[in-house]
């Protein structure tokens, strides 16, 4: 239903106040954005103008806006609540506890003790986060490959670390074009070509940048 909110900033709740809460107002109407110490840290001060992107949350008795200073967080959000038992607030609290990057990073490691530092998230959960979101991600469905071949032509590109960076950046909802351009910047950058980590890392950071301009 709503992708971004552009407004004002009128106020900012830090997580320790019963949850970070940001209020965007647009067109004389006040968003009560449910969010993350991160998101509030990325965005503008107080009555300047930011943009946010959300996801509505919509429950039987109430709904819900969570928003993020970027898309990447927002769709990792969306995709962590599709694992059975984790709902907005564990979202929440992991995506404050950890960038989107650093989750994914984590997940493909299979390093659920590193993600049982976020509170609330016990080893139990943690690992059948990474069962679940490691199969997303990883097994995302690829209808259109990326072509590597201008890629591995003057890097040395993996084609294991490539195929799971291009599974990433699909699931999280970029076209082959904007998958492509991302990965062969972030090989042209990163120091272990061999680290899907880090290549992920780098091609999401170019992408972040790309959307600012």
């Amino acid at each position: 239903m709503y992708d971004y909110i552009k407004g004002i900033i009128i106020s900012k709740q830090p997580a320790a106040s019963k949850g970070a809460l940001v209020i965007i107002e647009n067109n004389g109407i006040g968003y009560a954005i449910n969010t993350t110490d991160r998101a509030i840290a990325d965005l503008g001060g107080l009555n300047a103008e930011s943009k946010i992107y959300v996801t509505l949350i919509h429950k039987e008795d109430s709904m819900s806006l969570c928003g993020f200073a970027n898309r990447e967080e927002r769709d990792i959000f969306n995709i962590l609540q599709s694992v059975s038992g984790v709902g907005m607030k564990s979202a929440l609290v992991l995506l404050n506890e950890f960038s989107g990057c650093e989750l994914i990073s984590a997940v493909i490691r299979g390093d659920y003790k590193e993600l049982s530092r976020a509170k609330g998230i016990g080893p139990k959960l943690a690992q059948k986060i990474i069962i679940e979101l490691k199969d997303k991600l990883i097994n995302w469905q690829k209808t259109a490959p990326i072509d590597l071949s201008d890629i591995t032509t003057d890097v040395n590109a993996p084609e294991e670390t490539v195929s799971e960076v291009q599974a990433v950046l699909f699931s999280l909802g970029y076209s082959p074009d904007e998958a492509k351009n991302a990965i062969k910047l972030a090989f042209a950058s990163a120091e272990k070509k061999d680290s899907p980590e880090e290549i992920l890392k780098e091609a999401l950071r170019y992408l972040a940048q790309s959307a600012q301009d």
